[in-house]
């Protein structure tokens, strides 16, 4: 019996190739895939979405979703994934039409429909929270809410403090934070390091001559020439195909723990921080005043990097 997902994402380069894996995946039913306002607006994440789910043959419907965050100004990452969030490959306009409605009310129908799924968050989590907002009770419903976002105890890529996914729409991740949903967040820093993908790795993924492995490496590349500025690493950085082989597989993850977890949502110069109270601190008398509302999540820290690997390549392959 496979697995349901849900994925919500602002659909780049990166996402783009986390829904292959998902599409790909044979244990998993994507039931819907809904779109948010971050790398890209959602209009745009919207068609990026419908192309990708065509390419892979698939039939899953896509729904539109919040087109800023619920308190914050609207700052795309065009400058990190191109101005269609693909690179600018100028791909073209997909055959389908997102399905009528918002995603929020398909995340709530789709949730109480299945019961037990396992909730994606890729992007921005403006979608859930507000979802969340309308209806309390789909937290319960949910067995995994695994959500590629924030930095917890490293730095961050939008500001020093910061991931962006986070730092868009912080109130909304404190929002899920305390909705008492099963987090599993799977940070930044997992992409990094020995998982970018090399240029010894993008020649074999493009020798499997699929359109989804020609799809992958051409529309990151613009993300290749970002992360090397960003951070000097060279190759195809994927946050959000780390989160999405958690999701398919979560004994990928070699280290994990539970932790309290605060968002910021007042400062400016640390809004969207992943506060992560690695050595629960803040169970402390002197603390509990500040942490005795914080939210839960079992924090990724690290992951078997060439097992995820071959899952990626596996899904490219086909």
């Amino acid at each position: 019996m496979p697995r349901t997902f849900l994925i919500d994402t602002d659909t780049a380069s990166d996402d783009a190739v986390a829904l292959i894996m998902a599409l790909r995946a044979q244990d998993v039913r994507v039931a819907a895939i809904t779109t948010v306002a971050g790398n890209v607006s959602v209009e745009q994440a919207t068609r990026n979405a419908l192309y990708t789910v065509e390419l892979c043959g698939a039939t899953t419907p896509v729904i539109a979703g919040a087109g800023n965050p619920l308190k914050r100004p609207y700052a795309s990452a065009t400058w990190f994934h191109g101005e269609d969030g693909l690179g600018n490959h100028a791909y073209p306009e997909p055959k389908a039409n997102a399905q009528p409605g918002h995603a929020v009310d398909a995340i709530i129908d789709t949730i109480h429909s299945n019961p037990g799924l396992v909730l994606v968050t890729l992007g921005p989590l403006t979608n859930i929270a507000l979802a969340l907002q309308k209806d309390s009770t789909i937290a319960h419903y949910v067995s995994r809410c695994v959500v590629m976002g924030g930095n917890p105890c490293c730095e961050g890529n939008v500001t020093p403090a910061a991931e962006y996914n986070i730092w868009l729409d912080p109130d909304a991740a404190h929002i899920l934070l305390r909705s008492g949903m099963a987090v599993e967040l799977i940070g930044w820093h997992l992409c990094r390091g020995q998982a970018v993908i090399n240029d010894t790795e993008i020649e074999q993924i493009l020798a499997f001559n699929t359109p989804t492995a020609r799809f992958a490496v051409e529309c990151n590349s613009r993300a290749i020439e970002a992360i090397r500025i960003q951070t000097g690493e060279l190759g195809i950085s994927l946050p959000d195909p780390t989160a999405m082989g958690i999701a398919i597989d979560p004994t990928l993850v070699t280290e994990s723990s539970s932790h309290l977890v605060e968002i910021e949502t007042e400062s400016e110069l640390t809004r969207g921080i992943t506060l992560v109270d690695r050595l629960n601190v803040g169970r402390d008398t002197r603390n509990r005043s500040i942490w005795a509302q914080a939210g839960h999540a079992q924090v990724a820290w690290r992951m078997e990097v060439s097992r995820w690997k071959e899952q990626l390549f596996g899904a490219l392959a086909v």
